[in-house]
């Protein structure tokens, strides 16, 4: 395009108005500068752009075939500001969050509604999947911000924690009734049925450096892939399954769940937000981080 924006500016104020003069107090530029300007545009287009009488101008037929991908131009740039203005007026944006199923059912949605409710112009995407995963969306920069677990490694992301959580290990009690064991963990574990989370999940990891380090070689185990089947699969008594002591606490305090005695406890764990250090934060962002803070 070898004209400028403003000639192009230029050009579509006449159109519309079919009068230089108009144009000229409507743009606060003087006529001669307008009709300059025209002058300056048809030369470089090569071809006449509007045709000249007393009763002011009018558009030739190729003036108004460049009008038309003109005003086009000009109604997506008039749009383009609009958004914007909405943006940091009203909160208006979109958030891409990525969180794992049980973050996201145990920690992310009770705050989501009333945030939806506070802020309704910010749209917001989901995607549920493990914590790893989550940590390359980050760095590829394909979601704005995560739920995760803090990682050993952070690299380039900024978390903010949001508290701990506590890895425990519960079963049934007509499980544990049915099985004739001693009171030592290890023979606890060898003797029941251990589920646990996928190797996938960075929450398996962590557990599967816990019996590492103290030499727990569990005897039979099952491995499932969200924790909401972990705890269901403990209260139908298929075995004793690791969960986090926040999101069964209902079931330990109506005993429907009990927790097995460890001779050491599982070290808490950091869960909060994560987003690229070196990236800008949009406004819907920063409305979300706060929120949340």
């Amino acid at each position: 395009m070898e004209s400028n924006l403003a000639q192009y500016r230029i050009f579509y104020a006449v159109a519309q108005e079919g009068n230089i003069s108009r144009a000229a107090a409507s743009l606060y530029i003087s006529q001669p500068a307008i009709s300059k300007s025209i002058q300056k545009l048809e030369e470089s287009l090569g071809t006449p752009l509007f045709s000249r009488s007393s009763r002011g101008v009018r558009l030739t037929e190729e003036g108004a075939l460049l009008f038309q991908h003109v005003k086009i131009a000009f109604d997506s740039l008039k749009a383009g500001e609009e958004q914007l203005r909405q943006m940091t007026e009203l909160g208006i944006g979109h958030l891409r969050i990525g969180v794992s199923t049980t973050l996201c059912k145990y920690v992310l949605l009770p705050y989501l509604k009333k945030f939806i409710e506070l802020y309704p112009h910010i749209r917001i995407s989901i995607e549920c999947q493990s914590t790893s995963h989550t940590l390359q969306l980050l760095q590829e920069r394909r979601i704005d911000i995560g739920f995760i677990g803090r990682p050993s490694s952070m690299g380039n992301i900024t978390f903010h924690s949001l508290g701990e959580i506590e890895d425990i290990f519960v079963a049934s009690k007509s499980y544990m009734d049915n099985l004739s064991l001693s009171s030592s963990t290890a023979d606890i574990f060898h003797a029941a049925t251990l589920m646990l989370l996928d190797k996938e999940n960075i929450t398996r990891r962590y557990i599967d450096d816990y019996l590492k380090e103290h030499h727990i070689d569990p005897g039979n185990l099952l491995e499932i892939s969200t924790m909401d089947l972990l705890i269901e699969f403990a209260k139908i008594g298929l075995g004793i399954a690791c969960v986090i002591r926040q999101f069964v606490q209902e079931e330990l305090d109506r005993g429907i769940l009990h927790e097995i005695p460890l001779g050491f406890p599982i070290h808490a764990r950091e869960i909060g937000l994560a987003f690229p250090s070196s990236s800008s934060q949009s406004q819907a962002l920063k409305t979300f981080t706060d929120f949340f803070r």
